[in-house]
């Protein structure tokens, strides 16, 4: 058995390491700064210093890491996990500069890998290099979308044009102008097999009848600096019927071919957050006092300082187990380990980042430190991808198919 990373894949941490130690962390205030100055709040992605970081990942060969194949890096799951960390560590800056942010991760995979000629060169290649941005709009606030096949938004076919009509939310980057495509996935034919009434369908921003009606708050914060949350109407909403993403009733199918490496991209950053969260815990630990004697020194803190370094690396080898199983079993063959990271992640990042907070006292709460924006957002992890509770019924029934 040999835990060691390839050699790609140790050069690509060695650099993007160094990347993140001269170019992005130095940069995080600035990030902050210049999106706080911006006319349009949401416009994040349209910053000096984002297109500065940029062009400096192009340059050192630390673009498009995440996606497999002619198209990106042509890295595997295993090799991009340990670069995903990486930059989990700087959440808000890190993965935008080096063009592997969600939402756009995924809908350039499923572009890539179901779109057509017209489709990859009309809204993957600009994808690609950074031009634009684009949404995945799938949850809808009318049904509990954590049954995928629940997706009600009306989709009928009218001659040569798809016609959309009802409500999405939770639609993350939506709220950012230079989202120009939204990936729709809406009911085609509610006759069909449950898990065959479903198709995407693209949908470009500036099509008459597409609203983008508000902004989501998650704990308060507005997550702007991530293009946002949005709920979205669509309204006699007309495009071609050649914006279909692969074939008609496939649309849950590509959700879950989109979701699987997307679940070890979320993991993996969530593991940078914690480290992240654990390394602020103990140099707050060692620079405070109460009652005569360093936080450091006392046993909760030790215990938690303790508890949190084995939680860490329990994660980190599952999502790479994952990761590999991937690799070379495919989405099956890794189905356990995907439900499994996908529970674990954000249940022991939550707990670091709770003991982190703790530590720090009030000041944990503020603004002064990334630990409450982070604890927002990893809260949320629990939802994204599908809630807690259907990863553990789904892994229990897998569980309990060998016994029955």
């Amino acid at each position: 058995m040999d835990f060691a990373f390839d050699d790609r894949t140790e050069g690509l941490r060695a650099s993007l390491q160094d990347f993140m130690d001269t170019h992005v962390h130095p940069n995080e205030q600035r990030f902050h700064d210049e999106v706080e100055a911006l006319e349009d709040r949401w416009a994040w992605d349209s910053v000096p210093v984002l297109a500065e970081l940029r062009e400096e990942a192009r340059r050192r060969g630390l673009w498009n890491l995440f996606l497999p194949g002619a198209d990106g890096a042509g890295l595997t799951n295993l090799q991009y996990a340990p670069l995903a960390e990486i930059t989990g560590r700087s959440m808000h800056l890190a993965p935008p500069a080096l063009n592997c942010a969600a939402p756009d991760t995924g809908n350039m995979e499923v572009l890539s890998m179901f779109g057509s000629e017209e489709q990859k060169e009309r809204w993957l290649a600009p994808l690609l290099s950074g031009e634009i941005r684009s949404a995945f709009a799938m949850t809808e606030p009318d049904v509990a979308s954590s049954d995928a096949t629940n997706v009600s938004i009306d989709i009928r076919r009218d001659g040569d044009e798809w016609v959309i009509n009802g409500r999405k939310w939770w639609i993350t980057g939506a709220m950012n102008p230079n989202c120009k495509v939204f990936i729709v996935m809406g009911k085609t034919d509610p006759s069909a097999d449950r898990h065959r009434q479903q198709s995407m369908i693209l949908v470009p921003r500036d099509t008459p009848g597409v609203e983008v009606l508000r902004g989501m708050e998650v704990f308060g914060y507005d997550d702007h600096e991530h293009g946002g949350h949005a709920e979205l109407r669509f309204t006699d909403v007309r495009v071609p019927v050649a914006n279909l993403v692969g074939e008609e009733g496939s649309g849950f199918a590509i959700a879950q071919a989109r979701l699987g490496p997307g679940r070890i991209h979320h993991c993996m950053r969530s593991v940078g957050v914690a480290e992240m969260a654990l390394e602020a815990m103990c140099r707050r630990a060692l620079s405070r006092e109460p009652f005569g004697k360093p936080l450091a020194e006392q046993g909760v803190i030790q215990d938690w300082i303790a508890e949190a370094r084995v939680r860490i690396e329990q994660l980190r080898l599952l999502t790479l187990k994952a990761a590999w199983l991937m690799d070379t079993q495919g989405n099956k063959g890794a189905h356990t380990e995907i439900q499994a990271i996908k529970i674990a992640a954000p249940a022991t990042v939550q707990w670091i980042l709770d003991k982190a907070i703790q530590t720090h006292g009030a000041g944990g709460l503020s603004q002064d430190f990334p630990l409450a924006g982070a604890y927002a957002g990893i809260r949320t992890l629990r939802f994204a991808d599908g809630p807690d509770e259907v990863h553990k019924a789904a892994l229990a029934r897998r569980e309990l198919k060998g016994y029955r």
